[in-house]
């Protein structure tokens, strides 16, 4: 089924479809629908189903074709093929549901705050909320969309959270589910095939997504961020996985860094204008955000920590006028949310507009980034707090993505364990990786920018026996390296880790940025920074043994 079948599908639905609601009409209809509760600020709170409480990584699939099949990583577990005939059938499913469902809505939007690469999309839903959801986290269409490269080009997304697959009927095609899973599904419900009953698929050479059972809100952002990750390499852009900020003198930078390690927190200065706080794309022209708004976890939030995310959820308003989604978070008779129980999930969401912080740059565009941050949060507390990185070690440090989960944080989990999930997103990066990591390098050249990699992990030792490091240096660190004040310092260079390492930072001790100098026990840190450096290396063989990685770039690899 072609994009113009579904169009004339879609055409014929219209009579009962909402184009383009307002704001207030698609909140307005997702509490009299009863899809959310309004809570005591005015946001929304909504729930879903256990097996919809975050990423299906296993149900999600990309169609496997004559030029996917070339330039698409089929060795990594993230990238799961699609046969095309599956896919189809897919997709006459959802369109099936969507003229069972009694209303529609439909929302047109685009990703990409540049004109030049803005992709159209329009999303068809039995929703009103996952409506709203999109209205938070997609860009309105720009007047000069005709400048666009997609301009020419729309993706169709079909959303149907709420039915199920026939697992009969897709016995041999989709995946067999465990045990385990077996055990949750919906009670009562017998069914005598093992097969999920979940899709979130793509074609991206056809530009169709469908998603049916994820009632999991960041499905659909994923899924269009996925997108254009595969997209736009073709076109010169590279696409990321960071936050963005610019400073007073116009200067940008990027903050790349996985959960945990303090993207968010450090991204949200006040003497910086945030771009955006999780996708962008670097094309000829600089920086652009990919969409909206914000999607931030809200476990253990409080408005101390995180004053930014905090308010912009949680301020109180009119509910026709808020549009902040809660989902998954505890909630009280009297509408107040409990942000610290985990019960349901730890990971309940809020989207919200980008507008609803206060020291955003309303464009959502910069320059060419003079500056790059690589975060990792690294509990066996041997990386330094702060490294310069030339273009052979940014890419090494990029094609692995390095932090660590912590002790206790997982059952099972009771030392330390290394995690690397490549260009700090891997889930979401479907290409070669040969492609990100030349694309990255040759900018890097082209625009001088300045590479660092910020360590706010332990010191001391590690998790357990050492200490996090003080938030206070880190802003000191990250400060310097954006300020230029690190460009020409005198460095140390660390050989097991292959990391430039600057001997003064303005408002940070000397003593804590070399790690070994830090610990009581110098055996112990001995044994523990080559046990991460062997892990290193494995990583980079069973990631990379058979890729075509540049030598220069292999070398610095810890451990070789």
């Amino acid at each position: 089924m072609d994009i113009q079948n579904i169009l004339r599908h879609l055409k014929q639905l219209e009579n009962k479809t909402h184009i383009n609601p307002s704001r207030s009409f698609m909140i307005e209809e997702a509490v009299g629908n009863r899809e959310a509760i309004i809570s005591e600020s005015g946001a929304l709170a909504t729930w879903t189903p256990r097996e919809s409480t975050g990423r299906s990584p296993k149900d999600t699939l990309i169609v496997k074709d004559e030029k996917t099949a070339q330039y698409v990583d089929w060795d990594s577990p993230n990238n799961i093929p699609l046969d095309r005939e599956t896919f189809n059938m897919l997709t006459e499913d959802a369109l099936r549901y969507l003229s069972e469902a009694p209303v529609l809505y439909e929302t047109q939007r685009v990703i990409g705050a540049d004109p030049s690469f803005a992709l159209p999309v329009k999303t068809v839903t039995t929703h009103a909320l996952a409506a709203l959801f999109t209205d938070n986290m997609f860009r309105p269409v720009p007047e000069n969309i005709d400048r666009s490269i997609f301009a020419k080009e729309q993706f169709i997304l079909l959303h149907v959270p709420y039915q199920k697959l026939d697992s009969c009927k897709y016995e041999g095609r989709l995946r067999t589910l465990t045990d385990s899973e077996l055990a949750v599904r919906r009670a009562g419900e017998k069914n005598p095939c093992h097969t999920t009953d979940m899709a979130i698929a793509m074609d991206f050479e056809r530009k169709i997504g469908v998603i049916i059972g994820s009632a999991y809100m960041g499905s659909m952002k994923k899924m269009l961020f996925t997108v254009m990750n595969y997209l736009l390499p073709f076109h010169n852009i590279l696409p990321l996985h960071c936050s963005a900020n610019e400073g007073k003198e116009g200067d940008t930078a990027l903050l790349l860094g996985l959960s945990g390690t303090g993207k968010t927190t450090l991204s949200a200065d006040p003497k910086r204008k945030l771009l955006g706080d999780d996708e962008h794309g670097w094309s000829d022209y600089g920086i652009a955000n990919f969409e909206n708004g914000c999607y931030a976890k809200m476990i253990d939030i409080t408005e101390t920590k995180e004053p930014e995310i905090y308010r912009a959820v949680m301020h109180r308003d009119d509910y026709r006028n808020h549009g902040s989604i809660v989902e998954n978070a505890m909630i009280y008779p009297n509408g107040k949310f409990d942000f610290f129980d985990p019960r349901f999930t730890p990971n309940s969401r809020a989207s919200y507009p980008l507008r609803y912080l206060t020291n955003i740059k309303t464009s959502s565009t910069g320059g060419h980034p003079k500056n790059i941050l690589f975060l990792t949060a690294d509990a066996y507390g041997v990386l330094p707090p702060v490294a310069k990185l030339n273009r052979e070690q940014t890419m090494l440090w990029f094609l692995l993505g390095y932090t660590s989960k912590l002790a206790g944080t997982e059952t099972g989990v009771t030392e330390p364990q290394a995690t690397f999930s490549r260009f700090f997103g891997q889930p979401f990066m479907p290409l070669n990786p040969d492609i990100y990591a030349g694309m990255l390098g040759k900018k890097m050249n082209e625009h001088q920018t300045d590479v660092y990699l910020i360590n706010t992990g332990w010191t001391g030792g590690p998790y357990g026996t050492g200490r996090r490091i003080n938030l206070k240096y880190t802003r000191a660190m990250v400060d310097a390296a954006l300020s230029g004040k690190l460009k020409n310092v005198e460095y140390t260079y660390d050989p097991l880790f292959h990391l430039n390492i600057p001997k003064e930072v303005p408002g940070v001790p000397s003593e804590i940025l070399i790690p070994e100098k830090t610990w009581k026990d110098k055996k112990a840190y001995k044994k523990t920074a080559e046990k991460l450096a062997r892990l290193f290396a494995e990583a980079f063989d069973k990631n990379y043994g058979n890729k075509n990685i540049d030598p220069s770039v292999a070398a610095q690899c810890p451990g070789k």
